[in-house]
């Protein structure tokens, strides 16, 4: 359908309850989902939304002949989903076809990546645009649309965070961060919560705890990893301590104005800062919501009591938005704004870009000077023409399009859904999140809380994949599925999503009981 359409479809779906979607869409009901029936068992298939865009006819190369590239020349990137590797072909906003025709619901975006859906036509329309025009300058010169987007994304934040150095991926922005923490702080202990990630480069390893990206060898030397405050998984919290439409089963003697798990955690905190580190630090990395680890969300008021104790210790704190930032929370445009503390430095990437590589820092005034009087910064490739058209399109399409807005909305109703399956089904331990960042942690039963064993998530997984809906994975065990989709998605899109996906576990459930 074309953009003009979708926003109005997308704005009527802001301002209608589902009931009434039901009634306008009949076809969009529960039974009318459910029209073909699957390879597994005789349970009828859901039927995806309409989408009115053809893919090209794909004329590359054999699946074969790049899986045989694959293993040959790019072992070390063999991280591919599924049994049999997706070889995709096109986009369209929420939508991949793969090289045979086939259509999926990208409820991924490209690990987070893709924000406003895949080759929006207005981002790329600009791209072309610039493409004609000016590929590349370097920070040696000035060239307009750079200072355009500089000037629009300081817009969008809040006083002193005014000083942009623009890299190009978020393991680059949080490698600069951390040297911008000791250059200001002089010293050189970070601290980072366990089941964090802050990137895979060599300086980032320290920070990312997260055991498949840990190594034997030495690796971000000055680093020191703190508890997890996991309301779910966590010694202490439960039904009242988190920001979501969506708490945890587990019930807990909070108030829902009084936190005495945050008050447990913190002190954990404490006792981190009081063993482990220096008395003087350079800084603490949050998250959020922690992505890799499975939008895994903390108490209320905690990072807000962590800053203070970091900011005692001379230390700065560094909010990592690569994954939580440009409204995808929905009700604040940056994700340290919903937890109502102000970062002396921000990272973001990702979304920035909807999938071009870009990312940027941004931090005070006297930060960037304390930076300045270290080390010169240059980046080659930062801020190049290309990104910064790209990045200024995206910006006005999230503002034009109401895209917070609509993570917003349809990020809520998607939560409630699926908490509506979580209380179904006994595999289903919790779900949590805010907007469109979803975790969905599978469990062997409410009761022990142990993971599902992977090989039974695997299963799930493909399932999902085999009726047209590509998901996620994170947690310490894989054993979370990762809801991020576009924020263009559409309250049909959820319904069908919901509906795969209690496909896929009724039919484990029946493999389960053979």
């Amino acid at each position: 359908m074309t953009p003009a359409w979708r926003h109005l479809l997308r704005a009527w779906h802001l301002q209608t309850s589902s009931p009434r979607i039901t009634k306008m869409c009949p076809s969009l009901s529960r039974g009318a989902f459910r029209t073909s029936v699957t390879k597994l068992g005789l349970h009828p298939k859901p039927r995806m939304p309409p989408c009115d865009f053809t893919p090209e006819k794909y004329q590359s190369l054999a699946y074969e002949r790049v899986l045989e590239i694959q293993n040959h020349h790019l072992i070390a990137t063999r991280i591919a989903y599924f049994r049999k590797p997706l070889l995709l072909h096109q986009g369209h906003m929420e939508w991949l076809f793969d090289y045979e025709g086939n259509r999926y619901l990208d409820f991924f975006s490209g690990i987070v990546t893709v924000s406003v859906g895949h080759c929006h036509p207005k981002v790329n329309a600009v791209a072309q645009k610039q493409l004609g025009r000016l590929w590349h300058t370097s920070a040696l010169f000035l060239h307009p649309p750079i200072h355009e987007f500089a000037e629009k994304l300081s817009a969008l934040l809040p006083e002193p965070l005014k000083v942009i150095f623009l890299v190009n991926s978020g393991s680059e922005a949080n490698d600069l961060a951390m040297l911008m923490a000791r250059a200001h702080s002089n010293s050189t202990d970070i601290i980072s919560l366990r089941g964090s990630y802050h990137g895979c480069s060599p300086y980032t390893l320290g920070l990312t705890s997260v055991g498949p990206y840990k190594m034997e060898l030495p690796s971000g030397l000055g680093c020191q990893s703190t508890m997890c405050p996991d309301v779910f998984r966590g010694p202490w919290g439960g039904n009242h301590c988190r920001d979501s439409p969506v708490q945890t089963t587990r019930k807990c003697s909070c108030a829902p104005d009084c936190c005495q798990a945050k008050d447990q955690y913190i002190e954990q905190f404490k006792d981190t800062l009081n063993t482990s580190v220096a008395k003087s630090i350079a800084g603490f990395f949050a998250e959020p919501i922690q992505g890799v680890n499975g939008a895994i969300q903390y108490p209320k008021g905690f990072l807000r009591e962590a800053f203070e104790l970091v900011r005692q210790r001379g230390g700065v704190c560094i909010a990592d938005e690569v994954q939580t930032g440009f409204g995808r929370l929905g009700s604040h445009f940056w994700g340290f704004q919903t937890h109502g503390i102000l970062p002396d430095i921000v990272t973001m990437a990702k979304g920035i870009g909807n999938g071009f590589p870009m990312a940027a820092v941004v931090t005070t005034p006297e930060i960037a000077k304390s930076l300045a009087k270290r080390v010169f910064h240059f980046n080659t490739f930062g801020g190049n023409p290309m990104a910064c058209a790209i990045g200024s399109a995206v910006l006005e399409v999230i503002k034009e399009e109401k895209l917070q807005e609509n993570c917003q909305e349809v990020g809520t109703y998607m939560l409630q859904k699926f908490a509506e399956l979580r209380d179904e089904f006994e595999i289903v331990g919790d779900v949590r999140g805010k907007g469109l960042m979803i975790g969905i942690e599978m469990v062997k039963d409410k009761v022990s809380s142990q993971p599902l064993p992977k090989e039974e998530v695997n299963e799930i997984h493909e399932d999902c994949k085999s009726m047209g809906l590509l998901i996620g994975r994170g947690g310490i065990f894989a054993q979370t599925f990762r809801i991020a989709p576009s924020m263009c998605i559409t309250k049909p899109d959820v319904h069908f999503a919901v509906e795969v996906f209690r496909s896929a576990l009724i039919q484990h459930m029946e493999r389960r009981a053979k």
